[in-house]
């Protein structure tokens, strides 16, 4: 073979089993300390024994923080992995939809806390995670999971994950309840998301299991779910900026209920820069220095406005004429600070029973909610309502000064 033949014939080889030009290495970067907020929405149907029941949307709020990076020294995890902490909290309204399906008048429907929960974990680099038994988020685990070399536009890969479920309350299994997949994988090269250009990849997954029966109210017998998804990778900083989903979950029951879920989810990390609390409660404290019985306070979610004298109609949750004054100054105060979701809580006194108690928290804190979103202070997805009846008592309710104070509600500038 001539000389310049077989040149050629070698760099072709070379270029064949070499990285290309465009090609990226995708692989998670942590430094620690580093904070993030994650804000994921999601839209579904739920079907009851094959017939539509309700439509609903979820809120999922997620702060995640590195805790620690490794170097790979010891064996509490390899170089370049990280122990996170998150907390994973979520709030949840039924949608109002008339006979045909179509969506009606969602300020009626407000977004009501539903669940918080913490979890630690290690993450390795190419996004492979450790989680303990004891915890039951992240619920998608080990997806998306990166080959370790560097992928060009079209390039496909596959791994293995697992999707854990709480059915504590609805089934009465009380461990995580782990569902095994395996996802198929595509880098799609740029794609768009608000207006920004990212790497992005797919991520698809069928699976039918028929899990071994477990302790519990009612076990699933058989589980079919699929899942389309697009995510949108940043470079710089090593981490997932936001994903698009279309799914379907299908739940048999041991009892023969069947339970379907048909619907969409998104998410982006969401920038916000720390709460400067001091600052902020002495700033909150003068702005509410002319309402009667209004207190501010720091709290583990933010800043916290209680109002102590906010009054009702008897038994009801209907707002006394004369208190629009109160929550227009409270308006007043949230539009100055619109880049922090708001809580809004509702407490009574110890009287009646103790579900009575909780309803009747609940109702008030959705109408001061409501009043707020018609002042425009947030989207409705950005409010959310709690009931405490009364578990968190701040005056003794022997006396009716001390109950007074009890029938409260208190709106909370949210640090995440």
């Amino acid at each position: 073979m001539k000389l310049s033949r077989m040149l050629m014939f070698i760099f072709s080889a070379l270029a064949l089993c070499s990285p290309r030009a465009g090609a990226i290495d995708f692989t998670f970067q942590f430094r620690e300390g580093d904070k993030s907020r994650i804000l994921s929405t999601v839209h579904h149907d739920i079907f009851v024994n094959r017939v539509f029941s309700y439509r609903s949307e979820i809120v999922n709020r997620i702060t995640v923080e590195v805790a620690e990076v490794f170097d790979g020294s010891t064996s509490a995890g390899e170089a370049g992995s990280a122990r996170l902490r998150a907390t994973f909290q979520s709030a949840e309204r039924t949608v109002p939809v008339d006979s045909a399906g179509r969506m009606e008048n969602l300020q009626a429907s407000l977004f009501e806390w539903s669940q918080v929960y913490h979890s630690e974990f290690v993450q390795n680099r190419l996004g492979t995670v450790a989680v303990p038994p004891q915890y039951f988020k992240p619920m998608i685990r080990n997806v998306p999971v990166f080959p370790d070399r560097p992928l060009q536009e079209g390039n496909f890969w596959s791994a293995p994950g697992v999707v854990v479920h709480d059915f504590r309350d609805s089934l009465g299994i009380e461990r995580p309840f782990e569902i095994p997949l395996h996802a198929m994988y595509t880098f799609l090269g740029e794609r768009e998301w608000r207006g920004k250009n990212y790497p992005a990849f797919s991520v698809s997954y069928r699976l039918t299991y028929r899990p071994d029966p477990v302790s519990g109210t009612v076990y699933p017998r058989r589980i079919d779910m699929s899942s389309d998804m697009t995510v949108f990778w940043d470079m710089a900083a090593g981490q997932i900026t936001a994903y698009e989903e279309q799914f379907r979950t299908a739940l048999e029951l041991s009892n023969g209920d069947t339970w379907e879920y048909r619907g969409r989810a998104e998410a982006e990390v969401i920038e916000a820069p720390p709460m400067a609390r001091e600052e902020l409660l002495r700033e909150i404290e003068r702005d509410i220095a002319h309402i009667p019985d209004a207190v501010a306070r720091l709290s583990d979610e933010g800043i916290v406005i209680s109002l102590q004298d906010i009054q009702f109609e008897p038994d009801s949750a209907v707002l006394m004429p004369g208190e629009n004054a109160k929550l227009n100054a409270i308006a007043e105060i949230l539009l100055r600070h619109k880049d922090r979701d708001v809580l809004v809580a509702g407490h009574t006194a110890l009287a009646g029973n103790a579900a009575s108690r909780m309803q009747l928290s609940l109702e008030r804190a959705g109408t001061v909610a409501d009043y707020l979103l018609r002042r425009n202070v947030r989207s409705p997805d950005r409010v959310v309502i709690r009931g405490y009846g009364a578990e968190q008592p701040v005056a003794t309710n022997q006396t009716i000064e001390g109950m007074r104070r009890n029938r409260r509600v208190e709106i909370t500038i949210l640090e995440n």
